[in-house]
Order: structure tokens, then C-alpha cells, then sequence
């Protein structure tokens, strides 16, 4: 299982932008779909973007797209979460993981490696 760290969370006025990062280690070669979950308490985690290893495609929640970039340059091991137009309702703390699988990546019991998630707040 591959270590993952995630950074670029905080607070921000709605309408405004953050960009979160994950960093993976400890896992060989960069064949494994990277992506992003959202919780808030009491809640379930919920997905929110995907990209699949093999070909780059990328996969977003209905709430999200057109707003939110996944991004994995050179498909290194490194993703990245493009937030912008945030809303109050984008408050939760953002989670990102790895899985080996190339389908269903919409759903976390895809994914076998997950990071301890960044908090993200938007204020209106």
C-alpha cells in the first residue's frame, strides 16, 4: 500500500479558489488511478474526481464538474484537486487515494490506500 499525504486545504471566501495536492510514496511504478473523496461528520465519504492510470481519463461528481480539475502531470505520483468557484457546500475534509482498478473508480471500495485528508472550509 502506498503512503499518501495531502496539503492545500484551508479557508476561503465562496467564489474563491484552492488547489489541494497529494503525494504518494511507497508504492512501485505509477500504475495506480488516483482520486479525491469529500466527509463531512456524519456523513458518508462521497467521491468527488478521479484519473484513471492508463489512459488519463478523468471522472467527477455531478456537484463538482466544471468547477474542479483533476490533474496528474506525467503521471507521476503526484494528483492534484483544481477547486474553483467553491461554495459553501465544498466545506468537508478532502481525501485522496490510490486503487489499482481502472473502473468503478467512483467508488472508495476501489481504492486500498487513502491519506489521513485536508480540511477545506468556504465561507459566504
Amino acid at each position: 500500500q502506498a503512503q499518501l499525504v495531502e496539503s492545500g486545504g484551508g479557508l476561503v471566501q465562496a467564489g474563491g479558489s484552492l488547489r489541494l495536492s497529494c503525494t504518494a510514496s511507497g508504492r512501485t511504478g505509477s500504475r495506480y488511478s488516483m482520486g479525491w473523496f469529500r466527509q463531512v461528520p456524519g456523513k458518508e465519504r462521497e467521491f468527488v474526481a478521479a484519473i484513471r492510470w492508463s489512459d488519463g481519463d478523468t471522472y467527477y461528481a455531478d456537484s463538482v464538474k466544471g468547477r474542479f480539475t483533476i490533474s496528474r502531470p506525467n503521471a507521476k505520483n503526484t494528483v492534484y484537486l483544481q477547486m474553483n468557484r467553491l461554495k459553501p457546500e465544498d466545506t468537508a475534509a478532502y481525501y485522496c487515494a490510490t486503487s489499482r482498478n481502472l473502473v468503478e473508480l467512483n467508488t472508495q471500495w476501489a481504492y486500498d490506500s487513502w491519506g489521513q485528508g485536508t480540511q477545506v472550509t468556504v465561507y459566504s
